[in-house]
């Protein structure tokens, strides 16, 4: 059963548990620390697998054309009700060409001379070709102003452009962008948990964001059709979350644990081993039922 596992230290109980090496017998400081070295080691391994990943070559944003480097032009985001959103422009698309309806060329593609191709034919049709499923589609978009609110009086046709290669970095620069890759991979997931929370308050239920070991099937095959590097960047992903999910004040998980001892730091004694258990118990309950929910979450996806 996909449940999960955990380590039980010497001592963990700590009933009839004490002697050398016992973790009962530590004071709470290090017992605090071991709690929380698991954890973080999941954060270090992310950064490890997204090193991993940009040493092999994934997908990345850079700001400049680099000579014989594999690059393309991404649109990253699509304005709505904007020209490019009824055109049928969508995040991913992978833009290939923008002429003009006098037969010039944007020459370059980069996010900043495509920007001035279009601002520079307010009004004007311009025929953009994509690549979207391997699939090369050619759409007429014709710019217009108040497209952008902060930028009203600027010809757009409404998307956000980002330069994107997947050139493979030398190991230092990998080092030190995985740390980038960790941050906002870190960001991403808080801000995914937030989303979630707020939906349950909204009477949403979270359930449906939520993918278990059948659905990361799909994903983690998805990423192995495009390399090794996206399996190791996904791994990483799923690390931060484990790293976040951990350390959440959940009983029987190790963020629990820690509130626990925060709480005997407090009050200066040992809480009722009952009442740990008890809460344990609790704990565990509720993670079977989170495993069993978003399972039959992933069987429904299968059949829609």
């Amino acid at each position: 059963m996909p449940f999960g596992g955990f380590v039980r230290l010497f001592g963990d109980i700590g009933e009839g548990r004490h002697g050398q090496g016992s973790f009962v017998d530590k004071n709470r400081g290090v017992q605090a620390v071991i709690l929380a070295a698991g954890v973080f080691m999941n954060l270090v391994a992310a950064w490890a697998l997204f090193t991993g990943a940009l040493y092999i070559g994934i997908p990345r944003l850079v700001d400049s054309i680099e000579q014989g480097a594999n690059q393309w032009l991404l649109v990253a985001e699509v304005v709505a009700d904007s020209p490019a959103f009824a055109a049928g422009l969508s995040p991913g698309d992978r833009i290939t060409s923008v002429v003009a309806s006098d037969g010039e060329e944007v020459t370059v593609l980069t996010p900043t001379t495509v920007s001035d191709f279009i601002q520079e034919r307010g009004g004007e049709s311009l025929e953009i070709s994509y690549v979207r499923g391997g699939a090369t589609t050619v759409v007429t978009v014709r710019s217009a102003h108040a497209v952008i609110s902060d930028s009203a009086e600027r010809p757009a046709i409404g998307v956000a452009l980002a330069l994107v290669s997947d050139e493979p970095l030398p190991l230092l620069v990998a080092m030190k962008d995985a740390s980038v890759s960790t941050y906002n991979a870190f960001k991403a997931v808080l801000g995914g948990l937030w989303e979630m929370v707020k939906s349950a308050t909204n009477g949403v239920s979270p359930l449906k964001d939520i993918v278990g070991p059948i659905g990361l099937v799909g994903i983690a095959g998805a990423a192995a059709e495009s390399g090794v590097g996206n399996i190791l960047a996904l791994a990483a992903f799923i690390s931060i979350n484990l790293f976040i999910i951990n350390l959440l004040p959940i009983p029987a998980l190790d963020g629990g644990r820690l509130f626990v001892l925060g709480i005997e730091t407090l009050i200066r004694r040992n809480a009722s081993q009952v009442a740990i258990r008890l809460l344990n118990a609790f704990g565990i309950a509720f993670i079977v039922f989170l495993m069993v929910a978003v399972t039959w979450n992933d069987i429904a996806r299968l059949f829609t």
